[in-house]
């Protein structure tokens, strides 16, 4: 609070107001137009909009090998046990902590199933506790998706480094959740955490989700949009795959993402909890940038 009331009246006093400065951070995807890696970008051809009104950058950071914080958040409930996809995830990620992070970058593995988010590993460079808490895992119980979304980032955010991000790897099947996916997007989106969603062997899912509809009436967003709605507003990206060869390609091009991205933060002073939206510009080239967007 900047001013305070006092408990005498003073004549034509001006009133008070709460203002809430903060610490902004945001991690930006720079390609070209063939979707490659922009890498020599400096802090003086970024321009960032907070609700149409530029900002001031005050913190630039493009270190390709600035260490990684990485959470995976899996899917372990029993539509995960069809067509061998919780297996197949499994031995993914075996490859991810073994041999795509470098020895510098932490990993956690959170689990979701019947309605709970668990923390079966936490962050930590030390990999046997993240393979050991995977191999004890078993797919079973229903799927509060979108529960797990809107709890997994606070988490996420409170890692060490700088470079953070969330993986969800998800049959995109949602059975269980007390929060619906607005509500989850609602709260992930204002978490300085880019959600990048592996939609693994969707169709099958798509199919039971029309079912589970047609009998109770629902007319929810179905599992492709409402993936693509997570990862965007987070300033990630969706993946929808089927097979293991393209999730080991996809946790490869996820590791290098993160590399090449900058970091930007500015000021934001902010009198009410209203959302704030978040444009980030390069005016003097013409590129794809992504960035989460808002808070």
């Amino acid at each position: 609070m900047l001013a305070q009331e006092k408990e005498q009246k003073v004549p034509q006093q001006k009133a008070a107001y709460n203002v809430t400065v903060n610490a902004i951070t945001i991690a930006v995807t720079v390609q070209d137009k063939k979707g490659r890696y922009v890498n020599d970008l400096g802090e003086k051809d970024f321009i960032v909009y907070e609700n149409g009104e530029r900002r001031t950058i005050n913190y630039f950071q493009h270190d390709q090998s600035a260490p990684l914080s990485l959470t995976v958040l899996l899917d372990v409930s029993g539509s995960m046990a069809l067509e061998d996809k919780f297996e197949d995830c499994r031995r993914a990620l075996h490859v991810l902590a073994e041999k795509i992070l470098a020895p510098q970058d932490e990993l956690a593995l959170l689990v979701f199933a019947d309605g709970e988010v668990e923390v079966a590993a936490r962050h930590s460079q030390d990999r046997s506790a993240f393979l050991a808490a995977l191999d004890g895992e078993k797919a079973y119980g229903k799927t509060a998706l979108h529960d797990a979304v809107a709890v997994s980032p606070q988490y996420a955010v409170r890692a060490r480094n700088e470079k953070r991000a969330l993986i969800l790897i998800t049959d995109g099947i949602e059975n269980d959740s007390q929060s619906s996916a607005e509500q989850a997007l609602e709260i992930a989106r204002r978490v300085d955490v880019p959600i990048y969603v592996i939609g693994y062997k969707i169709p099958r899912a798509e199919e039971i989700l029309a079912r589970h509809k047609r009998r109770s009436g629902l007319t929810a967003m179905g599992i492709v949009e409402t993936l693509n709605l997570f990862a965007e507003a987070t300033g990630g990206k969706a993946f929808f795959l089927d097979d293991l060869e393209s999730l080991l390609s996809t946790l490869y091009e996820i590791k290098k993402e993160q590399s090449h991205q900058y970091i930007i933060g500015y000021t934001s002073y902010k009198e009410d909890d209203k959302y704030r939206r978040i444009m980030v510009t390069t005016p003097g080239g013409n590129y794809r940038i992504r960035t989460r967007q808002g808070y």
